[in-house]
Order: structure tokens, then sequence, then C-alpha cells
């Protein structure tokens, strides 16, 4: 039996630069596209649908009004089984640092090959980080810099502290005004970033590393 193609939703609020990204990734039998946004509303409301919910979102980071760093993050707390990829014109490490707190699981400059594009897709898809070659050495020494706990998202930090305070799923969820299964989410993503297997190693990090 077949798999269903990957679901993909372009977000750059120029037209070109999504009928170029469209023409690519349309050539591909395993990707398909489920809609275009040209803003961080359109977005948000095309991953709210049914019909359109994508598996990841391939965002520019430089838009007008809500940028795609600041989109990545209402990802993150909303839709957080959504894979997010930035696609910018910038190749700041600091933009890279930005996005990947924000919640983002790769960055791939514009000006890069079709073929790298999709391979940073089908990593991303898969569970995996990709980062451009020219950034990716750096992104490692930055990364070595920080503890595991710097590089949790806010959203996921807040969830830390509410297993601290022996919360719920559901009472964690109430709080934040998420779903269960966002929270959920949150949980395995935690687990992930921190290397932690079990619910109770979990809980006992979280008491540990309570912010006061």
């Amino acid at each position: 039996m077949t798999s269903e193609p990957a679901r993909i939703v372009i977000v750059d609020d120029h037209p070109l630069v999504r009928d170029g990204l469209r023409a690519r990734l349309e050539a591909v039998p395993h990707l398909r596209v489920t809609g275009e946004a040209g803003n961080g509303a359109e977005a948000l409301a095309l991953a709210d649908d049914e019909e359109s919910r994508p598996d990841l979102v391939l965002m520019d980071v430089g838009m007008a009004g809500m940028s795609g760093i600041e989109l990545a993050a209402h990802f993150h707390e909303r839709f957080p089984a959504i894979r997010v990829l930035m696609l910018s014109m910038h190749d700041n490490v600091e933009y890279v640092t930005q996005a990947v707190r924000a919640g983002a699981s790769g960055y791939v400059l514009k000006d890069s090959p079709a073929a790298e594009i999709i391979q940073a897709i089908d990593a991303v898809l898969a569970g995996k980080t990709f980062f451009s070659a020219g950034l990716a050495a750096r992104m490692i020494q930055a990364q070595a810099m920080q503890t595991p706990i710097e590089r949790l998202t806010p959203r996921e930090r807040d969830v830390l502290d509410a297993l601290a305070q022996g919360l719920s799923s559901k009472q964690i969820a109430q709080q934040h005004g998420l779903s269960v299964r966002t929270v959920e989410t949150h949980r395995l993503n935690l687990k992930r970033k921190l290397s932690i297997d079990g619910q109770a190693e979990l809980i006992k990090y979280a008491v540990e590393h309570r912010r006061t």
C-alpha cells in the first residue's frame, strides 16, 4: 500500500516566491502542497482547517506584520505536531537560533538548490533537524554552548514547570488554553530534547529544574 504524500503549506508574502516553491515541490511525488499563505493569520487559518492542515510548513523568516519567527512560535504552541522549516535569505546565526527557540526544526537559505530544500523537508518530516550547509557547523558550535534546558521553547518550559507542580496533561491544557493532545505532544518533545525516556524521569527533571 502506497503511503499518502506529505502535506505542505508554503508561507511567504511574495506570490512569485510561493509560485516558484510550489512548482518545485509539486514535481516531487511524495510531497503535496495543500495551501499557500501570504501572512501569519492566513497560515494559522490553513492549519485550523482539516482539509488543508499540513504535516510541514515551509515559511519565510522576514514577512510584513507577523515575522516567520513569531509565526513559528504560534505554530509550536498551537500545533506542535506540525513541523516548521524556515526558508530565508539571511544566513545570520542569530536568526537561526531564534527560529529554533521558537520551535522550528530546520533553516534553509532561499538560494539553496531545489534538491537541498527537498532534502531539508524530508529530514524535518522524519523528525530530524536540518540546516543549510554553511549554517550547520556554526549552529552545532552555538548549541554546544547551551544546556539542554536552554534549548527549550517558552511553551515547553511552561509545560515543564507545570509538570513540576504535579499537574496532569488535562490540567496543563486548561491552565494554558491548549488541547490535551497538544500538551502530550509538548511532553514528547521535552523527553526528546532532554534525552529522557520515562514519565517519572521527566517529572523528576522538572522538579529539579523548576523556575522559582
